[in-house]
């Protein structure tokens, strides 16, 4: 049994419009050879939760909705507000349009931009426009384990926590249930960065053989995952022995040090979290999201 305060968590609502696409025109990749591609931002109609985030003509893909709470960043703190209180899990509602009263998920932040990213369901998405306003019902942000308190939980709704198939184990450590398992060595962009709650940092994948090897080169939007030796309690870092688990929010990149994007929920800086593969743990899974379907067998 894993106690937590989720009845002392403050839940209330944080308002923010979709995001046009941006366009950053011609980029270098790592490659050497230039890319002016689909981007950050936007209504995206084709991706979504359980597709690969590898292989799409574009460059750091959202699935789903994008969304900001001020496009032109004339003020900083609505949009800190809907970034940093709103958790993945979370219900939206859409308060304007032609899809007024339709629900979707929050599915995660993408850092940098400053994205909250929103699933909505296939129907909803065609009646979407870039003047329409979303209410999320925040809530989860201060979320405790009281009996494993130096595992530490950020953006994560208590209604995906209790999906997650985690299970105390001896010596007070935790199995978590993860897509895949990620060496610290991979990490890249976002390095340093010490807004944890509502940003992500990437997965370098330039080395393709490794991504094969590791298993890594299956991964899906939503996929939970491991990444060993990284501490994320103040600021993504390498520490030996610590453990931190994630959420894949967006694709792969071109770009030198960038690739799929890592969310992260827990974090464990001595190390009392073991990952324990199982293809299918994804948040689509979970949430009941997106176009998942349980990964193919080898």
């Amino acid at each position: 049994m894993i106690r937590t305060n989720k009845a002392k968590l403050i839940e209330f609502a944080v308002q923010g419009t979709i995001q046009h696409p941006k366009s950053y025109g011609w980029e270098l990749g790592r490659d050497g050879k230039s890319y002016m591609l689909p981007t950050v931002g936007g209504i995206t109609y084709n991706v979504k939760i359980g597709d690969s985030v590898y292989g799409w003509e574009g460059d750091h893909i959202e699935p789903g909705v994008s969304v900001t709470n001020d496009p032109q960043k004339l003020t900083q703190d609505p949009n800190r507000s809907l970034n940093s209180f709103s958790c993945i899990g979370n219900r939206v509602t859409l308060l304007t349009g032609r899809a007024k009263g339709k629900e979707g998920t929050v599915i995660g932040h993408h850092g940098g931009v400053e994205h909250v990213l929103i699933d909505f369901d296939s129907k909803t998405l065609p009646r979407l426009t870039y003047d329409d306003k979303i209410l999320i019902r925040a809530y989860g942000q201060g979320l405790k384990l009281l009996n494993f308190p130096e595992i530490i939980a950020f953006s994560l709704s208590p209604v995906l926590f209790e999906k997650l198939g985690l299970k105390p184990q001896m010596e007070q450590k935790l199995v978590v249930p993860v897509a895949g398992i990620v060496p610290g060595k991979l990490m890249g962009s976002g390095l340093g960065h010490s807004d944890i709650f509502k940003g992500d940092y990437d997965i370098q994948s330039s080395d393709r053989k490794v991504l094969k090897e590791l298993g890594l080169d299956r991964l899906r939007f939503g996929d939970v995952v491991a990444i060993l030796d990284h501490d994320s309690s103040y600021g993504w870092c390498y520490k030996e022995g610590a453990v931190s688990i994630g959420v894949v929010v967006h694709g792969d990149s071109y770009l030198a040090g960038h690739g799929p994007g890592v969310q992260t929920i827990l974090t464990s800086p001595k190390g009392q979290m073991t990952p324990k593969i199982q293809p299918n743990a994804n948040i689509g899974a979970y949430l009941k999201l997106g176009h998942w379907k349980p990964a193919k067998k080898n």
